[in-house]
């Protein structure tokens, strides 16, 4: 279902999306852009995802209410992740609770030699007036067990 990146292709913003993918390959296409920015470290390309006023719930439970908030803990935090492997991301379901509000259940895999875990976040997306799809209320909860 999701649209994997070359890991060699240029950051992807929600601007550059084409309008004329369906809501759903939009949304897909968003989540792509969410592995390629977390495989390249990439702060920049992460946030240009977020709606300004955006909620995120980091993995550890750390609430980060707008999108200053979330940039000030991406730029410290995702340039020092020190994971060495691959993390990926995958669209499990897609529930459009109105045509331009969708939460999006996302399965994070984080792949090293010899160790694997995995994340299972939740992405509330709403469409922008430029049909655009932005993160707006994400909650980023680990597997445990």
């Amino acid at each position: 279902m999701l649209r994997r990146m070359d890991t060699d292709t240029p950051a992807t913003t929600p601007a550059a999306i084409p309008a004329a993918l369906t809501d759903l390959e939009a949304i897909e296409q968003v989540v792509a852009v969410v592995e390629h920015s977390q495989q390249h470290k990439d702060p920049d390309e992460f946030l240009s995802l977020f709606h300004p006023d955006a909620v995120w719930t980091t993995g550890g439970g750390r609430l980060l209410i707008g999108l200053d908030a979330i940039a000030d803990f991406t730029r410290r935090v995702l340039p020092a992740a020190e994971w060495d492997g691959q993390v990926t991301y995958e669209v499990v379901h897609v529930l459009f609770i109105r045509p331009d509000v969708a939460a999006v259940k996302v399965r994070q895999r984080y792949l090293t030699p010899g160790e694997e875990s995995e994340g299972t976040p939740l992405y509330v997306m709403a469409k922008q007036d430029d049909g655009r799809w932005l993160l707006t209320a994400c909650q980023n909860t680990a597997v445990v067990g």
